[in-house]
């Protein structure tokens, strides 16, 4: 079972910025409250193969999580899957498209799947999600637009 949740938001940089911000997934806990720490391996720029490792925060419970980038199309496209064995699992990615006035339009989408007992908590995650994606949204365009 799965479900998929995503937001839309218009942020003032130019599509080239606003890809390596979110390209380099150290950004994250800059506008995901949940994401407690994070690593990359290896260092260097961001490739498919790419993996991030974080500490993240959901229901008051600490998991680590493992995701990898499969997919890295300057400056449009990112898209990764998680590697880790949690209750529920992501992917999912950013499109990017240059607008005018140096401004990008950046959708965020995520697809979530439940494994094991995580099958039953799938509703209630993707529920809150949902509820929370346009301020997701809110929170990558500004902490981009600080950058």
């Amino acid at each position: 079972m799965s479900g998929q949740f995503e937001a839309s938001v218009e942020v003032d940089r130019p599509v080239e910025e606003v890809f390596a911000y979110l390209a380099d997934g150290r950004n994250d806990p800059e506008f995901s409250p949940r994401v407690q720490q994070i690593t990359k391996t290896p260092d260097g720029p961001t490739t498919v193969g790419t993996l991030f490792t974080s500490t993240v925060k959901d229901a008051g419970m600490k998991t680590s999580r493992r995701f990898r980038i499969t997919q890295l199309e300057a400056p449009h496209t990112v898209r990764w899957s998680e590697q880790s064995k949690n209750l529920i699992t992501a992917e999912g990615g950013y499109d990017l498209e240059a607008l005018p006035g140096g401004r990008t339009k950046v959708r965020i989408f995520n697809e979530l799947e439940g494994h094991g007992l995580g099958k039953l908590l799938l509703k209630p995650a993707l529920r809150a999600a949902r509820k929370d994606a346009p301020d997701f949204g809110r929170r990558i365009k500004a902490a981009v637009e600080r950058s």
